[in-house]
């Protein structure tokens, strides 16, 4: 009888744990995300130095208009394929387990995620649109952190060691102005791949 009644516990728990939090989330969108930094991040590089820049040698950049416009839309470009990659892993877990997507935990993951983007997108274009291109890539770390751990309570609890991860880079490179793109793709390249692969492996 004791372990009947531990089995319905079990089910309990879990049912309470389905419903209250988003646990269709894959490891291999986070994964997927990070190879998509990490490519951005190469052809950023790249495109430094067709303009001229010697990314480790350089003390002082001058960035075009048409430099910081394109480095923009790349920006744009691998937020859009993370998202992408996101959705489509999602959809196919949640399929494979047989798990709802669009519930309240869902919904309120969502919202305490998007408030904090929200605000460092908006913070992060007043910072392009004064100039102050060097502060830009600290700020996406230090917001996307606080978006993660401000997220956590609404699916799995690992995500907010990824959130103070990010937090810490962030908060470092705000002493190495100049040299954001490698914490950038350091937090949101192999930090990812790293979190994705330990997330996949343990909730696969």
């Amino acid at each position: 009888m004791n372990q009947q009644h531990q089995e319905d516990l079990a089910h309990i728990r879990s049912m309470m744990e389905r419903s209250s939090r988003f646990i269709s989330l894959s490891g291999l969108s986070g994964v997927f995300a990070g190879l998509s930094a990490l490519i951005g991040g190469m052809y950023v590089y790249q495109l430094f130095k067709a303009n001229g820049l010697d990314y480790f040698t350089d003390e002082h950049r001058m960035y075009s208009a048409n430099l910081v416009s394109e480095l923009f839309w790349i920006g744009v470009l691998i937020l859009a394929c993370a998202f992408v990659f996101g959705i489509f892993f999602t959809i196919r877990k949640s399929r494979k387990y047989n798990l709802p997507i669009w519930t309240s935990a869902t919904k309120k993951m969502l919202f305490n995620l998007a408030v904090p983007l929200f605000v460092g997108g908006v913070f992060c274009l007043a910072l392009i649109y004064h100039g102050y291109f060097g502060l830009v890539a600290p700020s996406t770390l230090l917001f996307y952190g606080l978006a993660l751990i401000n997220a956590e309570k609404y699916t799995f609890s690992d995500v907010k060691y990824l959130g103070f991860c990010e937090l810490c880079l962030g908060l470092i490179s705000l002493f190495f102005i100049g040299y954001g793109l490698l914490f950038w793709i350091l937090g949101f390249g192999i930090l990812h791949i790293l979190y994705g692969l330990i997330m996949f492996k343990k909730y696969k």
